[in-house]
C-alpha cells in the first residue's frame, strides 16, 4: 500500500513539475519544409517594439471559396505567431457581410473570384483585408495584392508568400515615430503635380514629401545644398529643361552625402499630341546636360528609342458607325511592356511595366554593383533619333528580322560607395565639407520620364496602373513605390517580398473526374473494413464461448 501511495505522490510531483516547466519555457517548432511560420528578425524587431495593445480585425470570415479558406488559415496560423511573440499583439476575425458599405467607405475594396463548383461557374465577393489598430493609428493590409497571377490558384500562392511582408510593412508604418523625407525636384520643367498625383498620393501615406526647387541655387548655393541635404530621397521626375552646374554639383554632393536619388529621364523629345492630330511626330535628342554626371554613376542614358514587340495597345480610330467613331486597340510597338527582374524584391510578382518612348541605358566598369531591374524581350528595335514617327506605321506587318536586337535595359539599380562626378573636376562653387563618395548609397536610374506620369481622366488624375483607354493594368505603380521603399528601407523590410513559398493546391479537374472513386475510398472502405471487424469479432466470440 505504501508502494502505490508513494507512485501516487511521484506521479503527482512529476505533473507538477512537468507543468511548471511547460508554463515556463516556451518554444514553438516549425516543422514545414520552407520554413513559412519561422518569423524574420526584421519582424521580431518590429514586434518587439509594440508595447501596448495592437488589435489586427481580419475580414476574412463567411462563406468563400474553400482555396481561400487556405488563406484564412494561413493567416490566422501566421497572426497565431505574433500573438505567441508578444502578448500585446490581438486579433479576430470578422464576417464583413453586414459592414460592406463601411468598409468600402475605409478604402477595402473587395474582391469578386470565380468559384467553380461540381463543374459549374459561379462569382463570390470577399474582403481580403485587415485592419490594424495601434493607439490612434489604423493601418490597412491587403490580403490579396495585385499579382502577374493568371490563376486564382497563382494568386493565392502569391498571397500567403506576401503575408509576412504585408504584416511587417504594417507594423513598420504603424510604430515609426518619424517618417522619412522625400524631395520632389522641380526648377527644371519636371513633370507637374497633377501628373505625379497617382504616384504620390500613395507614397505619401509613409512618407513625408515636398517639392523642392533647384533654382535657389543661382543665389545662394551652399544653402540649397544644406538645405536638400535634410532629405533621405530626392526623385527626379522626367526634367526638359538643361541642368547648370551648380544645379548637378547640387544634386552629385546630396548623392555623396549618402542621399538616395530615384531618376526619371526622357533623353528624347515625343510630342504624342502631334502624333495624335498630325499622323506624325519628330523624335529628337533632349540636352538635358546630364551625361557626365550620370558618367561618373558608371551609366549612360542613350538617345535611341526602343521598340518592342512585346508592347502595350493604344486606341485607334478605324472607321465610323452612324455618327460615331469606332476605335480598336492596337499594339503600339514604342509603349513596350517590360517585365521585372524575378529575382529581386523590388520587381518579383509585379505586373508588366508600360514604357512609352523609351530609350535604353548602357552601364560602365566601376566598382558599384549593378542589379538590372526592367530589360525588354529579345523582339527590339533601336531607332536613332532625329526620326520622324508614323501612326499609320502601326497598320504594317512586323518584319521579326527587323527586331533582332536583343534584350534591352530600362532601369537599373546602383549600390555602393558612389563616387562623386566632380571628383577630379573644378567645382562650380566652393563647399567647406566636399565629399568625394558617398558610403553603402543607393540609386535607381530609368530610361523613361513617363513611367510614373499618370494620365487625366476627365480633369482629373488617373490611376497610374490603369490605361483609361484600354482598361490594362500596369505595375508601374507597384514598382515605383517599391522602388522608393527599396531605396529607404535600411531595416531590410522589403526583402520579406523575396519569400517563397510552396502550397500544394487541389487539382480541381481531377477531382472532379474522380469524384466518384475517392468517395468511395474515403466513405465506403471504411463502412466496408468496420463491417468486416464488426462480423469477425462475432464470428469469434460465439466460436470462443460456445
Amino acid at each position: 500500500m505504501n508502494k502505490k501511495l508513494q507512485h501516487i505522490a511521484l506521479a503527482l510531483i512529476g505533473l507538477l513539475v512537468l507543468n511548471y516547466v511547460a508554463n515556463s519555457v516556451y518554444k514553438r517548432f516549425d516543422l514545414t519544409q520552407d520554413k513559412r511560420y519561422t518569423l524574420s528578425e526584421v519582424s521580431k524587431n518590429l514586434i518587439d517594439k509594440i508595447d501596448t495593445p495592437l488589435t489586427i480585425n481580419v475580414f476574412l470570415e463567411g462563406d468563400f471559396p474553400a482555396e481561400f479558406k487556405r488563406l484564412q488559415i494561413e493567416t490566422r496560423q501566421f497572426l497565431e505567431e505574433l500573438q505567441a511573440k508578444n502578448a500585446n499583439i490581438r486579433f479576430r476575425f470578422i464576417n464583413p457581410d453586414n459592414i460592406r458599405e463601411r468598409l468600402v467607405k475605409k478604402g477595402m475594396i473587395p474582391s469578386q473570384l470565380t468559384v467553380e463548383e461540381d463543374g459549374k461557374l459561379s462569382e463570390a465577393i470577399i474582403f481580403p483585408w485587415a485592419e490594424v489598430t495601434y493607439g490612434k493609428k489604423i493601418e490597412l493590409v491587403s490580403l490579396l495584392p495585385n499579382s502577374i497571377a493568371k490563376t486564382q490558384e497563382a494568386q493565392l500562392q502569391n498571397a500567403v508568400e506576401k503575408l509576412e511582408y504585408s504584416f511587417a510593412n504594417a507594423l513598420h508604418n504603424i510604430t515609426l515615430k518619424e517618417r522619412q523625407k522625400i524631395a520632389v525636384l522641380a526648377g527644371n520643367g519636371e513633370l507637374q503635380d497633377v501628373y505625379l498625383y497617382s504616384l504620390l498620393s500613395e507614397v505619401v501615406k509613409k512618407y513625408r514629401l515636398a517639392k523642392f526647387t533647384l533654382d535657389s541655387v543661382t543665389n545662394n548655393p551652399q544653402k540649397t545644398l544644406k538645405d536638400l541635404r535634410t532629405y533621405d530621397l530626392a526623385i527626379i521626375a522626367k526634367p526638359t529643361e538643361r541642368f547648370t552646374e551648380e544645379e548637378k554639383f547640387t544634386i552629385d554632393q546630396f548623392i555623396a552625402n549618402g542621399g538616395k536619388s530615384l531618376w526619371m529621364l526622357d533623353n528624347n523629345q515625343a510630342d504624342t499630341d502631334s502624333l495624335y492630330n498630325e499622323g506624325k511626330m519628330l523624335a529628337f535628342p533632349r540636352d538635358l546636360n546630364l551625361t557626365d554626371l550620370l558618367f561618373g554613376y558608371q551609366v549612360r542614358v542613350n538617345n535611341n528609342l526602343i521598340q518592342d514587340l512585346y508592347s502595350a495597345k493604344i486606341p485607334l480610330a478605324t472607321g465610323n458607325m452612324g455618327n460615331q467613331a469606332q476605335f480598336q486597340h492596337l499594339n503600339w510597338f514604342y509603349h513596350p511592356l517590360v517585365n521585372g527582374n524575378p529575382n529581386h524584391p523590388i520587381t518579383k510578382n509585379v505586373a508588366p511595366i508600360r514604357f512609352r518612348f523609351t530609350t535604353q541605358i548602357d552601364t560602365l566598369k566601376g566598382n558599384l554593383k549593378k542589379t538590372p531591374l526592367l530589360v525588354t524581350s529579345v523582339l527590339t528595335k533601336k531607332t536613332g533619333t532625329p526620326s520622324f514617327i508614323e501612326l499609320q506605321s502601326i497598320a504594317k506587318e512586323p518584319k521579326e528580322n527587323e527586331f533582332a536586337s536583343g534584350p534591352q535595359l530600362l532601369a537599373i539599380l546602383l549600390e555602393g560607395s558612389i563616387p562623386s562626378a566632380y571628383k577630379n573636376r573644378i567645382k562650380p562653387f566652393d563647399t567647406p565639407d566636399f565629399k568625394t563618395e558617398s558610403t553603402n548609397n543607393k540609386m535607381i536610374v530609368i530610361a523613361d520620364g513617363d513611367i510614373g506620369k499618370n494620365q487625366i481622366l476627365k480633369g482629373k488624375p488617373h490611376d497610374l496602373s490603369l490605361d483609361k483607354w484600354t482598361g490594362e493594368q500596369f505595375g508601374n505603380k507597384e514598382f515605383l513605390i517599391n522602388a522608393i521603399d527599396y531605396l529607404l528601407d535600411d531595416s531590410g523590410l522589403i526583402q520579406l517580398r523575396n519569400k517563397t513559398i510552396q502550397i500544394n493546391l487541389l487539382d480541381k479537374q481531377r477531382a472532379f473526374a474522380e469524384k466518384r472513386f475517392w468517395q468511395f475510398i474515403n466513405i465506403g472502405i471504411p463502412l466496408v473494413l468496420l463491417a468486416i471487424f464488426g462480423f469477425g469479432f462475432n464470428y469469434w466470440r460465439k466460436k470462443k464461448y460456445q
